[in-house]
């Protein structure tokens, strides 16, 4: 039971798979929000903060930047090393032990009394889970959902990060009075064992990833995930022809052998822009990291409160409030407007405003009322363009952009990359705004324009394309990125649906996935593929087997 979507098939349970595996999102958001305002918390500095001359309590430049940076570090070695657990016991399973990894991470931080050392190391070791689900979250989604809405499922992942800023943001304004044993900060922080338990449970009722299910031979387990999220019966011609078209895609790459970290890097014959699209994805994630969003997201309390703001926490609510509603408006615009053209519109949004916020910033008396307010404003309209076009469309980008063999790698590194531009920003803002100030603002208007060119000149577009499909466009001869939007499939006359085209009938589609799978010898799902078959692809794009004979000794 579902709804339909340009005539195909969509079950609820794709919508509620990508809401419940976003609360990995939620998880990231949540803790990037919270560490903002207990920075401020008058038990947190006193406990963990280093005592002035005046007696009163603060943090020294480097320790903020490793209590902030340091699950950043964590979240890098989680990234890469998730894609292993993640390859190896499936996307469910893996999210369920990152959640616990994380868990671990948030207790050392609850059970820390006046060593600061602890509360970093906390955060290490939470960002490990963090960091893994970062990297399996996206792929999960990309892989399970249905593709007329699959950059809306998701989004649902950055949508969340906005819903866990927000949260945090919230509870913190209600617990910072509370100094009894610490409780300001101890409850925010302990709160994240409630979000680790509904993912790393609920997960588990959910369908797995019908390409990892075919990777592993469980191939009537992956027909049955493919009904339940498209809401039709197993023996649906909708399912028959989303498996034929997997495990086709599978089958070639497995030919190849298994895909491995080098061939990441310098590319693998016949995967077309293998290497290409590993430093895509990767740009992609860094760039993401240098519009500047965290800097208001880490320090936005901070930067606030040096504006002569009475109440920065409230600021810091309104901005992640922002954030939340906007990304709902990011949803339709990345399901609309596809990949490209957002990106690029919203680079030189974003630029505008930071050359605004900065040029005031450094001109201004910024302890004036009407220059806080401009400043606060500048940075609102910032976000919203931010939540609007790069927040959720380089996660759906990180899902959809990379072939099934080494998927989960490069989706690893992408978001390494993210980590590592997050820490570099995390620990060296309060270095760098305390030498230029609101300069620093010039520095993220520039990256946020170079991000548009970027894209302009880099990204292929893949809105309404099958995974598999996603592949063939990279590999399609002489095509150039800023065409790419009005490639086709061959026989195809639109992106729109998935089994529809002007040259070859329904009926002739399911005749080649019957074909397809019978031949392969998938269709009880009692074999792997045979070491004798090959597939081909005629010109038609109809896919057919062929035995191949043995070669001789």
């Amino acid at each position: 039971m579902g709804f339909t979507v340009y005539g195909a098939p969509i079950g609820w349970t794709s919508i509620v798979l990508a809401v419940l595996a976003s609360m990995g999102g939620f998880i990231f958001g949540y803790d990037t929000g919270q560490i903002s305002d207990i920075l401020l918390m008058e038990d947190f500095l006193r406990r963990f903060g280093q005592k002035q001359s005046d007696g009163t309590y603060a943090f020294s430049n480097v320790r903020e930047g490793l209590i902030v940076a340091l699950l950043s570090i964590g979240t890098l070695i989680g990234a890469v090393a998730g894609s292993y657990i993640s390859n190896w016991i499936g996307r469910r399973r893996a999210m369920s032990v990152f959640c616990a990894v994380f868990s671990v991470g948030l207790l050392i931080q609850v059970c820390s009394f006046t060593s600061w050392v602890q509360i970093m190391m906390g955060r290490f070791i939470a960002g490990w889970g963090v960091g893994a689900l970062s990297a399996a979250v996206p792929v999960y989604q990309s892989e399970t959902a249905p593709k007329e809405i699959r950059g809306s499922l998701v989004s649902t992942y950055q949508l969340l990060i906005t819903a866990g800023i927000f949260v945090a943001y919230a509870i913190c304004i209600g617990t910072r009075y509370l100094d009894t044993n610490g409780a300001s900060w101890r409850i925010p922080i302990a709160l994240g064992w409630v979000w680790a338990v509904a993912l790393g449970v609920g997960i588990m009722f959910m369908p797995e990833s019908p390409r990892w299910l075919i990777q592993n031979g469980k191939f009537d387990a992956a027909r049955i995930s493919l009904a339940k999220v498209r809401g039709v019966p197993v023996e649906s011609d909708h399912v028959e022809y989303a498996f034929g078209e997997i495990a086709t895609d599978v089958k070639k790459e497995e030919a190849a052998g298994k895909g491995t970290w080098l061939e990441c890097f310098i590319g693998h014959p016949g995967i077309p822009k293998l290497a290409y699209r590993t430093f895509l994805g990767m740009m992609l994630q860094a760039l993401q990291q240098l519009t500047g969003a965290n800097y208001f997201f880490y320090y936005g309390a901070t930067v606030f409160q040096n504006v002569g703001l009475s109440d920065s926490y409230k600021s810091q609510l309104i901005f992640g409030g922002i954030n939340f509603a906007c990304t709902f408006f990011g949803i339709w615009v990345m399901e609309r407007f596809g990949r490209r053209w957002p990106l690029i519109i919203g680079g030189v949004w974003q630029a505008a405003w930071l050359f605004a916020y900065a040029s005031v910033g450094v001109t201004h008396d910024t302890t004036q009322r009407g220059t806080g307010q401009f400043l606060i404003a500048a940075s609102a309209l910032f976000i919203f363009g931010y939540a609007s076009t790069w927040a959720p469309g380089i996660w759906i980008l990180t899902g959809e952009t990379f072939p099934t063999r080494t998927r989960q790698k490069q989706a690893s590194l992408a978001v390494a990359s993210n980590w590592i531009w997050n820490f570099l920003i995390a620990f060296f803002t309060p270095f760098i705004t305390q030498n230029i100030n609101y300069s620093y603002g010039y520095v993220f208007a520039g990256c946020n324009l170079f991000g548009a060119v970027f894209v302009y000149f880099f990204l292929y577009e893949s809105s309404k394309l099958s995974l598999e499909n996603v592949n063939h466009m990279y590999g399609a001869p002489g095509l150039k990125p800023w065409h790419s939007e009005k490639w086709l499939p061959e026989g195809w006359s639109t992106r729109n649906t998935e089994m529809e085209d002007s040259k070859m009938n329904r009926s002739q589609h399911l005749e080649t996935a019957a074909k397809m799978t019978n031949t392969i010898g998938l269709q009880a799902g009692h074999r792997r593929f045979s070491d004798e078959e090959t597939v081909t692809e005629p010109q038609n794009n109809a896919v057919t087997t062929e035995k191949q004979p043995h070669a001789s000794a």
